[in-house]
Formats: C-alpha cells, structure tokens, sequence
C-alpha cells in the first residue's frame, strides 16, 4: 500500500486505477486522517493514514492496493471551542459526507458524543468512537463499472403534469405485509417491484411513485432508548447513499435500489424521491458528532451570529443546513445530479423547501439554488415538488415557489377536510381549491397545485373520518406530537365501530373525499393503502412506528373491496376526461357568455348568486365544466375538448333536490358515482347523503 498525494476533485472516495483517490472538504481543520477498517465489527481502524495532500480548503490522497468495498472514515482534528462554533474533536470516526454507500450504519453510544455525556457542551469527550460509528464504503465510481445489473433504463416517455397521478409510500410499509411477495423482498427495494405490488399501482392508474426519503439515516437518541426507530427517515445520514436496511441485502443496497427503479420504468411508472436538504441527524449542538459537526461545523450549519455556539433551527430537529455556503450548494447539487443520473430517479420532493431559499437573513425565490435549478441542464429534466413551509421567520411560502417547483398545497387539503366535515362556511375556499387554487399559483398554472386529502404526516383517509382527535400514545411523546387541527370527523363514535349508520357515514365520506380528489383541478396525490382502508389507529404522527401501525395492511375483508374498486374508477374517470386536468385556470361568468369555461349552479336549478356564496347553509353545490371549451396552451397546438360535465357535492346528512339546467339535452349520470340513469333538462333529481355526483350532457351549451 502506498500512499500518494492524490486529487481534490471529486470528492469522495472514488476507486481509480491501482487504488483510490480520497478528498474531503473542511476549511477549518488543522488535519485530517483517513482510517480504513476491515469488518463491520471492528472496534477500531486496522490502519490510520495522515492525508497531506491539500488543495485551497480540500484534504486528499491517493492509496494504492485499496478497491471497492473498502470501508473508511475519517479523524478530523482543529479547534474544539464550542463557543466560536468549533467542535473538532479527533476521537471522532467521521462519515464521509460524499459517501456512496454505507458500510456500517452504527449504533448508539455516549462516545458519539463530542463533549462527556450529562455534562455541559462545553466539555471535551476523549472517548473514541470508532466501535460504534457509522462507517463508508467505497463504491463503485460510475454505473459502467458497477456492471451490467446496474445500468437504468429510462422511461420510454415522459410523463406530463396534467397525466399525473402520484402515489406516496414508503419502501418498507408498502411491501412489508403484503403475503404474496417473496418473505425476503417484504419491506425492500425489490418489494416494490415485486409482481402484486406493480400490478396494483397499475391498476389503480399510477403515474409516479412517491418515496418518502430514501438517503441513509440515523435515528434520534430518545427513539433508540425507547426501542423506536426514525421509520419515516427525515433524518439524513449522508445524501448519496441508499438506505441499507431496505435492501434484501444491505451490501448491494445501490444495486437493488437501482433495479426497483429499473422495474418500475419498466412498467410506466416514474420514480420521484423525497429529500431532506434543510438538517441532517446530528441535531442540535447536543447531538452526535459522527460527520458534518466534526468535519467542519461552521461551514456545513447555520449558526446564530452573535452567539456562534448555537445552530439556527428552522426545522424543528436542532439545526439546519448552510446553503449560504458553496461547498454545502454543491453538495445538493452534486447529489440531485447523482440520483439522476447514477440512480435513474425521475424527480425530487423537497422536505421543508423553504430553507432552501434562505440565502440571507429572510426567504429570497431568488436564491442561488433555484439559479442552479435553472441552469443545470440535467436538473432541468426533472420533477421538481416543494414542501413550501418551514419554521422560520416567513416559512409559509405556499403559492410562491418559481417554475418548474409544484408544490404541496395544504390550503388544498384543509379546506376539503372542512367542507366534507360539513363546514358550510368553506364553500368559496372549496371552490376555489377545487378550481386549482388560483388566488395561490396566478403566476403559474393549476398544475402547479399538488392536491392532497391525506399525507403520511397526519391521518390517514379511514382515520380521517373515524378520529377527531390525534391518538399518539405509542410514540412515546404523552400524545403532545403530532398535527393539529386535523379537521377530521368521527361520525358519532371515537375510533372502531359497527354501527352501520356510522359506517355508511364514514363510507361515504370517504369516498366524497377521494372523489373531490380525482375531480380537482391540479395534481392529485393519494397516500398510500388509503384505497386499502389503511389505519394508524388514530395516530396523526407515526413517524418512529415501524410495524403495523405503519405498515399497508393487504389484507382487508371482503366488505372493503368495493372502496378499492371504487378508487380505480375513479382514477379511470379522471384519466378519460382531460376537463379535470387542464393547464389553464378556468374562466368563471355567466351560463350565456360564449367564454365562460365553468358555471357554479344552485341544487333550486339556478347560478350561485353573490348570496349562495356566503350562505352558511349551502351544503349542495354543484358545478359545470364546459368541456368543449378545454384550452391547452403547452399542447402542440393539439385541440382538446371533453363532455361538458356536472358535478354535484352533497355534503349534507339527508338527501338533497337538484335541478338539472335546461339546457344539453339529456342529462345521464356517470359511473362510478351512481348507475347510468338518464335525466329531462330541468328535471329534478335526489342525490344521496354525502356524497359526489357526475352527470354528463349529451349536447354542450
């Protein structure tokens, strides 16, 4: 083994001819040590080598006779003065933050720590941590050489917003019980794949699925002292590397995640990846040292000016990520570029977008990372979704994010809630979410509105109308954790029941809520085993449940089949009438005006006049979409017209008159949301309690 001075770039660790060249950034750093380890079980480096190479703020070598599988960390010494923000401390194995694949995920220890446990911060932890360390592993440095199996086929075409239908899931949850899935594919990568699970994403119409996050993480100390786990993983360990403990074998967890992408192309459906660029799992200053705080402190996390020693918070996890930095704008540069490339994914979910745009001391959509957004000719290509909120000052940034971002719209999804709660007083802002939310995205399109009933951070659908208040007990926290106001209804009994007029309630809200979700203008996006009746018994927070609580449950009895079959027509619907999708907002006016695109109607067979609109006991409105009057300006030029469309929303608890308009012929109501009876113009006919109706003319106005 020989030791040479090696390359600043790139960096990590990057296997070459005769070895491999290591690089790491630290700007503050007095030295930097490469340890290299032989087994996972070690309990200290095999050999430790003093890197000299350095380049302006850049620490490398080059060791020959080292190849892929290698495992390393790194010693990082410097300053240890907590109050100007330094905390290096040399008995620290550090993760290289570049790491493509994770060796060793690592266990809790009071020798993480960079001071000594139960004492202040202040103090110096001599304790090593090498036995207990997460660890890299030196991987192969481009898909050519990681063979054959490892190459992504991309999808045959791509797909446009107004075709888009997202599924939420989680690697794990979603196979994890599922009994036809091979027992050692349950809960991994090659789960997802898996025959049954394809089948019924395809079934139910899914464009793009939606993984919560799948970068390595680390869980928080008060969840591994309770035997509980980060499930959720919005605790980020390093940005490039896969989590291990979703592959069937964690070794070849890049090579089983790059297959379930590979197979989901295969079978039509895009792969979009939430990420979590605002923290990362080291916490507060509190927390473990294991790479960032030990690597370069100052650097990497946005500290309080006056008082460095404290990090600022605008997460709710203990610190957050320095954007303002360059070397930390490249680090979510270069890993947004590696999972596009090297990993085939076909779009980003930004965890707590705003923070992204903290370039000084407030939000700026000017920030340097959406000019990178814009000029990377490879980022251009993707699908990019902003969680547009965060914790701090100015966080709400809903509606205004710049193209290409879609964004969560959680206007959209409390709104919904309301009104199907029987909240009259939510009509305007109902029609306003239904219509895509105008007031919010004027600047951009309904498109730009990712529509959501439910997500995995709150209840699920069944839960939503079975609980109105959070049941979080089993996560440790006094139920103190958790989302609030949910502005879900039980129906008459707290949680289970077999009462069948409570069920009927509950079903058919249920299937009202999926329905408006179908029926919007925008982006809709179904969490996960919400078509499967999926609980949580309640609780609105199951971020460290790793078992059923969590998990989609595939077997379901027979009474609830007909939701699933009613959610898959629904997708069908929606699929089959471009007037739920269009790219432009609709234009509102009178039934007359040869412009109007969208007539809200009175169940008393009129328009809603100013009045309806304010009226606190409209429970039954309706609407009529003009569907030869579809506008597509993104469309080639290509003409897209529709059936002209009436749908009516009862949200009332008894059945409710409406008068059908005098015009378009006969009026036929549409399956699923009832048999294909037909209607005289002008006739009067009786929608059911809670619930949604479409019906269709034959002659358009």
């Amino acid at each position: 083994m020989s030791i040479l001075p090696g390359k600043p770039h790139p960096l990590g660790a990057h296997a070459v001819e005769e070895g491999v060249n290591f690089a790491l950034f630290s700007a503050n750093a007095t030295s930097v040590t490469l340890c290299l380890f032989e087994s996972v079980d070690d309990a200290a480096p095999t050999r430790e080598i003093e890197v000299h190479g350095k380049t302006g703020s850049v620490w490398h070598c080059h060791v020959t006779n080292v190849k892929m599988g290698q495992l390393y960390g790194y010693r990082v010494d410097g300053p240890y003065e907590p109050r100007r923000g330094m905390r290096f401390n040399r008995n620290k194995v550090l993760l290289d933050p570049y790491a493509h694949e994770i060796g060793r995920s690592g266990n809790w220890d009071d020798s993480l720590l960079g001071y000594r446990v139960s004492e202040s911060d202040q103090t110096f932890n001599s304790q090593d941590s090498s036995a207990y360390c997460p660890l890299a592993r030196v991987a192969a440095s481009s898909g050519a050489d990681a063979g054959a199996e490892s190459v992504v086929r991309p999808l045959q075409e791509s797909i446009p917003w107004e075709n888009t239908l997202i599924y939420e899931a989680h690697v794990r949850g979603l196979s994890m019980l599922h009994p036809d899935v091979e027992p050692a594919d349950r809960g991994t990568y090659l789960g997802v794949i898996a025959p049954p699970i394809l089948d019924h994403l395809k079934s139910l119409g899914v464009t793009s699925l939606q993984l919560l996050p799948v970068h390595s993480k680390f869980s928080e100390k008060h969840l591994a002292d309770s035997d509980l786990t980060n499930y959720w993983g919005y605790n980020t360990l390093s940005y490039f590397a896969p989590e291990p403990s979703y592959a069937s074998d964690p070794a070849r967890a890049v090579h089983e995640f790059r297959a379930m992408v590979d197979g989901l192309h295969a079978a039509g459906i895009e792969v979009i990846i939430d990420v979590v660029f605002n923290h990362t799992a080291e916490g507060n200053r509190f927390g473990p040292t294991i790479s960032y705080r030990g690597i370069d402190n100052p650097t990497y996390y946005r500290r309080n000016g006056d008082e460095p020693e404290y990090l600022q918070d605008f997460t709710g996890t203990g610190n957050t990520l320095d954007v303002r930095q360059p070397v930390v704008l490249q680090l979510i540069t270069d890993a947004l570029k590696y999972w596009k490339t090297e990993m085939g994914v076909d779009g980003f979910r930004f965890d707590l977008a705003p923070v992204l745009t903290r370039s000084g001391k407030g939000v700026d959509m000017m920030a340097p990372f959406f000019a990178m957004l814009r000029e990377d000719p490879v980022l251009q290509r993707t699908k990019l979704i902003a969680e547009p909120w965060d914790l701090g000052p100015g966080g709400y940034q809903l509606g205004a994010f710049p193209e290409p971002f879609r964004e969560w719209n959680a206007e959209y999804r409390d709104t919904v809630r309301r009104f199907w709660s029987s909240d009259a007083g939510a009509l305007t802002a109902f029609a306003t979410r239904f219509c895509g939310s105008s007031d919010l995205f004027e600047k951009r399109n309904p498109l730009a509105s990712i529509n959501l009933v439910t997500a995995h951070d709150g209840f699920t659908l069944r839960d939503l109308v079975s609980y109105e208040v959070k049941h979080n007990r089993a996560n440790g926290e006094e139920n103190r954790d958790g989302h609030e106001p949910n502005y879900s209804r039980n129906w008459g009994v707290e949680g289970e029941s077999d009462n069948p007029d409570i069920l009927n309630q509950r079903d058919g809200v249920r299937k009202s809520l999926m329905a408006t979700l179908m029926l919007s203008q925008g982006v809709p996006m179904i969490l996960g085993g919400d078509e499967l009746s999926r609980t949580q018994a309640g609780n609105n927070n199951a971020y460290c449940q790793d078992n059923e609580i969590s998990w989609i449950n595939w077997s379901r009895p027979a009474d609830d089949e007909p939701f699933l079959d009613y959610v898959r027509e629904l997708t069908a619907f929606r699929k089959a009438h471009p007037t739920f999708s269009r790219n432009q907002f609709l234009r509102g006016g009178a039934a007359d005006s040869r412009t109007s695109q969208v007539i809200w109607w009175h169940p008393e067979g009129r328009e809603l006049q100013r009045g309806d609109w304010e009226s606190r006991y409209l429970l039954s409105p309706a609407v009529i979409l003009l569907g030869d009057r579809i506008e597509y300006e993104d469309a080639g030029g290509i003409e897209v017209a529709d059936d002209t469309l009436l749908v009516v929303f009862n949200a009332a608890e008894a059945h409710t008159p409406v008068r059908l308009p005098s015009w378009g012929g006969a009026w036929t109501c549409c399956p699923p949301f009832s048999e294909a009876t037909t209607h005289t113009p002008d006739s009067e006919i009786v929608v059911p309690p809670l619930s949604v109706l479409v019906l269709k003319a034959d002659q358009h106005l």
